[in-house]
């Protein structure tokens, strides 16, 4: 009799396991900057973003994970006001200059961002700017990094659409977000935006 029940309760334990999941993985939960999507096609997209507001590290020899600690703890309270400021989508990281960095909540940027304690973390603008996107699920690494570039090159030469930047890698999740559910995106800025 119990070897018939556990299988069904095996099966509710997965389902409720699934939900919970689910529900953490929402994006909703996070601020994200807001943008204009002047074309789409697909996963690619032609986007104007507005003014944001930055803090930034260089992620070094450390394969990222001391440069996210690093804005972490400054989100946290480490900067000159010991505020503690919302964690916003997405992390970005520079392929040129090598840097992670998080987006500032709006009200933080309108009211001014609290210096940071720590000399390798710093505050800056990004401009308004048109940027060609690619998005895609799964696990970001070099190989998969290096395939969404390649889509997304391959799609602005076919849109006429001129780089003015290196790639920033877009992820939006929380490390335990299960792949098939992930977002990441490539963003290029670009010279022009063609309508």
């Amino acid at each position: 009799m119990l070897h018939r029940s556990l299988p069904r309760t095996f099966l509710l334990f997965l389902m409720g396991l699934l939900t919970i999941l689910l529900q953490s993985c929402k994006k909703e939960r996070y601020e994200s900057p807001d943008y204009g999507v002047i074309r789409s096609e697909g996963n690619f997209e032609l986007r104007e973003y507005p003014e944001s507001m930055v803090v930034t590290t260089p992620m070094k020899q450390d394969a990222g994970n001391g440069a996210f600690m690093r804005l972490f703890r400054f989100i946290s309270g480490r900067n000159e006001r010991s505020e503690k400021i919302s964690m916003t989508t997405p992390v970005l990281m520079s392929s040129g200059e090598g840097t992670m960095g998080f987006i500032v909540p709006r009200e933080v940027a309108r009211r001014g961002v609290p210096s940071p304690s720590d000399p390798d973390i710093c505050v800056i603008t990004m401009p308004a700017s048109a940027y060609a996107s690619y998005r895609f699920s799964g696990y970001g690494n070099p190989s998969t990094w290096g395939k969404a570039l390649d889509l997304l090159e391959g799609w602005m030469k076919q849109e006429g659409l001129k780089a003015s930047g290196t790639p920033l890698y877009a992820g939006y999740n929380p490390p335990w977000t299960p792949g098939f559910l992930r977002r990441n995106e490539i963003l290029i800025p670009i010279r022009t935006a063609k309508p």
